[in-house]
């Protein structure tokens, strides 16, 4: 596959509050003939948070209306989310709109921990609401550490979940964290039978994270997109034909750094998508966001 690169869209914007530092994570939704972009944004004190923006259905590198406030936010004092919330995964299930996220927790000798929760949202007040106070995929006996970023699809009455595992932290010259991306499946959504199954693992022992799956399934093939990295982050792309078992092929993933500008020391949390009949890929750049959020477009499929 290859991708054209068609340039920023959404910058860091100081006369927004919850997106004066940072345009990170991306979901599109597209549904009712409009083109939602959830994002993740940061306030000056690093605060994440979900807002969104509308893009122009003829030209989506146009940006209608951004949200002067987030449609999600922080938790209470002392929640698993209280030091910001990303990674928006949206599941439309019938009339309920979903969304799966990941709280932060400062603390700790690495200096965070995260998890994955799930939030509904409320047509009257227009913002999500918590399904639950507590994550969806905390601890547990195996994954003693932290969960991240996940995709989540629904296949008839199974719910299969793609999502970022910690594996351990390292003391170097400071704590490194390892995480790769396990697989999970439930029957409703929200409690979730994990049995350690790993997707996709390291390569070598230069690299140490590997996340933000993105997961489509055509043509009888899953197809994945993640963020894994060294030094820098990059995007890669595996496939499998029962979502459990996976063949890396990052060489076939078509996108790089630029030579220069906002993209040109990393890539990373790639966002695939069709319409219209085109592909497009959002994405990340130098910072993990800091930078902002761009936009590419496939200008042809995967060799199969």
């Amino acid at each position: 596959m290859n991708w054209e690169k068609l340039g920023l869209i959404i910058k860091p914007d100081e006369s927004i509050w919850w997106l004066s530092h940072y345009g990170g994570p991306t979901f599109v939704d597209i549904y009712n003939d409009e083109i939602k972009l959830y994002f993740v944004g940061r306030d000056k004190n690093g605060i994440s948070r979900i807002g969104y923006a509308i893009l122009d259905k003829s030209d989506l590198r146009k940006v209608l209306h951004i949200s002067k406030d987030p449609v999600f936010d922080i938790g209470k004092i002392g929640y698993f989310d209280e030091n910001g919330v990303s990674y928006p995964w949206i599941v439309r299930n019938g009339n309920e709109l979903l969304l799966y996220y990941v709280g932060w927790t400062q603390g700790g000798i690495g200096g965070f921990w995260t998890h994955i929760g799930l939030a509904k949202y409320n047509i009257e007040i227009k913002k999500f609401e918590r399904l639950l106070n507590v994550p969806i995929i905390d601890r547990i006996n195996t994954e003693p550490i932290c969960s991240g970023s996940c995709c989540v699809i629904k296949e008839g009455k199974l719910w299969k979940m793609w999502y970022t595992s910690f594996d351990r932290w390292e003391e170097n010259d400071k704590p490194l964290h390892y995480y790769h991306i396990k697989y999970a499946t439930s029957l409703d959504g929200i409690n979730w039978k994990r049995e350690g199954i790993i997707a996709i693992d390291f390569n070598d022992e230069k690299e140490y994270t590997i996340a933000k799956p993105m997961v489509i399934y055509e043509n009888g093939i899953y197809k994945m997109w993640y963020s894994y990295r060294g030094k820098y982050y990059k995007i890669g792309y595996a496939e499998s034909y029962d979502g459990l078992e996976w063949s890396r092929m990052d060489k076939k993933v078509g996108i790089n750094v630029s030579s220069k500008g906002w993209d040109s020391e990393m890539i990373e949390y790639g966002y695939v998508f069709d319409y219209d009949n085109k592909r497009y890929m959002m994405y990340n750049g130098n910072g993990f966001g800091k930078s902002g959020i761009g936009l590419a477009v496939m200008t042809n499929k995967v060799e199969e």
